[in-house]
């Protein structure tokens, strides 16, 4: 938004980009004709989407991994965090509807960042219930949301073994 509190036509909140780096002087030539897209060496390029379609590019993927066995992302450590952060004043008590619902929205920090804050994981922003108030715009700590559930058990142990993971790397 603009100071006055505007909308920016083609803002990215809504959308998903990614850096790229080129793989060859061919792809940094590519990256350089199109206005915006490079930086002034043409190593690197911003590719940019205004929509992101979660509920058919994840099929997408999982189609490549379990019918061709092509991953379409293969992170090579735990550099960033989607967190969830309060749309609204949230009080304790309330369930937290996710992404897309009208509680959170996901914010990306980094990992380090997210460890630090012992950040709740926007993926586990869904069907839980806060234990504190929120403020709007604080991002909700794993602390503040009941995650006692026993279906989460084992994502929690995931979850675990990334953050002592990215500790012990420090």
């Amino acid at each position: 938004m603009t100071r006055d509190g505007e909308w920016i036509d083609h803002h990215t909140q809504e959308g998903v980009f990614v850096v790229v780096k080129a793989a060859s002087r061919y792809v940094a030539d590519c990256l350089k004709d199109f206005p915006g897209c490079s930086d002034p060496t043409g190593e690197y390029g911003a590719l940019y989407r205004p929509h992101h379609f979660v509920g058919l590019e994840v099929n997408v993927s999982v189609a490549h991994a379990a019918l061709q066995g092509v991953a379409t992302g293969s992170p090579v450590g735990f550099y960033a965090d989607v967190v969830a952060t309060a749309k609204r004043d949230l009080r304790a008590g309330e369930t937290l509807d996710g992404e897309g619902g009208y509680t959170v929205w996901g914010k990306l920090i980094t990992a380090a960042t997210s460890v630090e804050r012992n950040a709740l994981p926007i993926a586990l922003a869904h069907g839980v219930t806060l234990l504190r108030d929120v403020a709007r715009g604080e991002t909700v700590r794993m602390d503040d949301v009941d995650l006692s559930a026993p279906e989460l058990a084992q994502i929690l142990d995931l979850r675990r073994e990334t953050v002592d993971q990215l500790v012990a790397e420090r």
